[in-house]
């Protein structure tokens, strides 16, 4: 394991050390962290903050953590990507039932979900906003699929985005039957 991986591992388990809200208090501490307002992290801010929570890093190390974490190129932190980097990896069975979930959202079989996948296993009619007249059944949906979508909101919804959405909720749920049972009862698996 390298000095980041290390790193890493230190700042996830203090995270789950702190139960259910150390996920959100880090986004709280991520927030404050963030002291020009960019809403991501610099190697230099990411150094101080970890600093605040006892891991001690040398600036190399600091640079090679943001480099590690930095999916999107940008030589920065955001949010999303700290808090993708201190989730916990889940098991084969957590995985599974979430391919299982994308599998029957993804009617087409194409390997993303869009509203015309949905439109074929979920109805938004009944929707409220839908009754008062406010969205159509396709608003309905679309705004269900956007809470699976990455941050850009492009209207398709990849198996990796929809593991991502749950990798979240994963972090929040102990054991695996308790996961599996939660993913299978809501997808109706």
């Amino acid at each position: 394991m390298d000095a980041v991986d290390a790193t890493v591992e230190k700042l996830r388990a203090q995270c789950l050390a702190r139960g259910a809200l150390g996920i959100q208090g880090l986004a709280r501490f991520f927030r404050r962290l963030d002291r020009d307002g960019s809403r991501s992290l610099d190697a230099g801010e990411l150094w101080r903050g970890l600093a605040e929570l006892g891991l001690v890093l040398d600036m190399a190390e600091a640079k090679g953590v943001c480099r590690r974490w930095d999916r999107d190129g940008s030589g920065t932190l955001d949010l999303e990507e700290f808090l993708r980097a201190l989730r916990p990896p889940m098991s084969q069975a957590r995985e599974a039932v979430i391919a299982a979930a994308f599998a029957k959202l993804d009617r087409s079989g194409d390997g993303v979900v869009t509203v015309s996948d949905l439109r074929g296993v979920y109805s938004g009619r009944a929707h409220p906003k839908v009754q008062s007249g406010e969205w159509t059944e396709e608003e309905v949906l679309r705004h269900f699929l956007d809470n699976f979508d990455s941050p850009e909101k492009d209207g398709q919804v990849t198996l990796a985005e929809f593991q991502d959405y749950y990798s979240g909720v994963s972090a929040s749920v102990d054991t695996d039957e308790e996961f599996v049972a939660m993913v299978t009862s809501a997808w109706r698996l």
